[in-house]
């Protein structure tokens, strides 16, 4: 449907005449008719009737006129939400589940008049090539190497690590396991990908602690992981603490935390220094407020001290 055709339509029921609304679009009174009139022969209706006093809605009309605003309102919307210096704040998650869409939820709650767009991309190095490149505001990353120039980071939060268990794991009863304690354990994690930021977060955990962290067998998602890891006497998997996770009663799962040190995983605000958007600078106050702090007694790998 043209949507020259439908805004002229709009401001014709509006005004209630063709000349005012020519005027007020800056376009003749002919081409108001012929906009009115190529719309009437794709609707296959009338939409006005003249008068002496100028053009009146007829029934279709009238009914179509509600959905014409909703129309002209669903495509500023649509322009809004990709034009510079107007759309929402465009900001980058690992995924929707995780600590950091936790945060942005909590910002929401904090500024709910700052409209977002949450968008979720592969691995690391896509997200600080699409912040340098201004297709989306800041990023939600762990940083294992030094960004581009113009490209600025700040560490917002150390998420603890904690151990997930089926009820018949021998550490099913523990209320809190040394990474220590372990060494000899079987640690199941499909969704490890080579080459990405948690790939290199859990490498360094298990070179520091002498883990075996599996990674062989397809990735199927949280449900199928879920599964496999409740009915299994040996299997574990390690999950961020913030992490959201629902699974039946009858799974019996247990959330371990890991202490003495508390394994965390370092999740960094990314962002352009040069980037205008209004609503960044209140979210980088909102993470960096006072009273956040770093736990004590953690382990990061080397590449996390920035």
């Amino acid at each position: 449907m043209d949507l020259n055709a439908v805004r002229t339509f709009v401001a014709a029921a509006d005004a209630g005449q063709f000349q005012q609304a020519a005027a007020e679009l800056s376009i003749s009174q002919q081409a108001v008719s012929k906009r009115i009139a190529a719309l009437e022969r794709d609707l296959g209706v009338h939409l006005f009737t003249r008068t002496p006093r100028g053009a009146r809605l007829t029934i279709d009309g009238q009914a179509f006129l509600p959905h014409a605003r909703e129309l002209l309102g669903a495509a500023e919307r649509a322009a809004a939400s990709v034009r510079p210096g107007r759309r929402a704040l465009r900001v980058d998650v690992i995924g929707r589940g995780l600590a950091p869409a936790a945060l942005l939820r909590d910002f929401h709650r904090t500024h709910p008049d700052i409209a977002l767009d949450v968008v979720t991309l592969f691995d690391a190095d896509t997200a600080i090539t699409a912040v340098h490149s201004g297709t989306i505001d800041a990023s939600f990353r762990a940083l294992t190497r030094e960004l581009p120039a113009g490209v600025e980071a700040v560490r917002v939060l150390d998420e603890p690590i904690q151990l997930l268990t089926g009820p018949r794991h021998p550490l099913a009863a523990a209320r809190t396991v040394a990474p220590a304690d372990l060494a000899g354990h079987r640690i199941w994690m499909p969704g490890i990908i080579t080459g990405t930021e948690w790939a290199a977060y859990y490498d360094d955990l298990a070179a520091a602690f002498g883990l075996a962290i599996d990674r062989v067998g397809p990735e199927f998602g949280t449900e199928p992981l879920l599964d496999v890891v409740a009915g299994s006497p040996s299997l574990a998997t390690f999950v961020g603490d913030q992490t959201r996770l629902l699974w039946p009663d009858a799974y019996g799962l247990r959330r371990i935390p890991v202490q003495s040190p508390t394994p965390a995983y370092p999740h960094s605000l990314i962002w352009r220094g040069d980037n205008p958007h209004p609503a960044l600078t209140t979210l980088r106050a909102h993470l960096t407020r006072p009273g956040r702090s770093r736990l004590a007694d953690t382990w990061t790998p080397p590449w996390a001290a920035r």
